[in-house]
């Protein structure tokens, strides 16, 4: 059964653990720029904080740039293999997802292979808020509706163009709803 690395932005804390266990396990150093895992942080508002893993794409963009044959899919997981790599990057360039990633120590780019020598990736063992999960592919579609509930859930207002003009819609919140009880409530006592 095929696994794959999930993301739940919303659990994000941004503590970069899993950047730290990664680079320990990987590379046996303490130092998450070495990590196949990089937390990444939007600002302003809202803060969003993401972990960005590999996709283990199926058809990945990354084995095919690849001039060397370097990079190659085995059960499902897309690897590298260190020997063959030239470090010509050309497969960073061709990640869609910004997954790989470069060292300025190291010869051969970063990228996530599942800890493929171990049983589960170490960034999803050590996440101490469940950002990371692995999960069988067969759950997928259920991650990405309550990835789209929750993204919704969160929203205060959507913008969207009618007929050429901007307009904004509005989502009530529950302390919305209930102030709005309250005062009909209170208007319906005076009548």
């Amino acid at each position: 059964m095929r696994k794959r690395l999930v993301v739940i932005p919303e659990k994000c804390s941004g503590c970069r653990v899993c950047e730290i266990a990664c680079s320990v396990h990987r590379q046996g150093v303490n130092n998450p720029k070495k990590a196949r895992v990089r937390v990444t942080t939007v600002y302003p508002h809202p803060v969003v904080r993401m972990p960005i893993v590999c996709s283990q794409c199926k058809e990945a963009k990354c084995l095919a740039a690849c001039p060397t044959d370097a990079i190659y899919s085995k059960d499902g997981v897309v690897m590298i293999n260190e020997d063959e790599c030239i470090g010509c990057h050309a497969c960073v360039d061709a990640c869609p997802f910004g997954a790989m990633y470069i060292h300025p120590d190291l010869d051969i780019p970063l990228k996530c292979d599942l800890c493929s020598n171990n049983s589960e990736p170490q960034c999803a063992r050590m996440c101490p808020m469940g950002a990371i999960v692995y999960l069988p592919e067969h759950v997928f579609g259920q991650a990405h509706r309550l990835n789209n509930v929750l993204s919704y859930a969160h929203m205060k207002e959507i913008e969207y163009m009618e007929k050429g003009e901007p307009k904004k819609l509005h989502y009530a919140d529950n302390n919305a709803a209930e102030s709005f009880e309250e005062q009909q409530g209170g208007q319906n006592e005076k009548a």
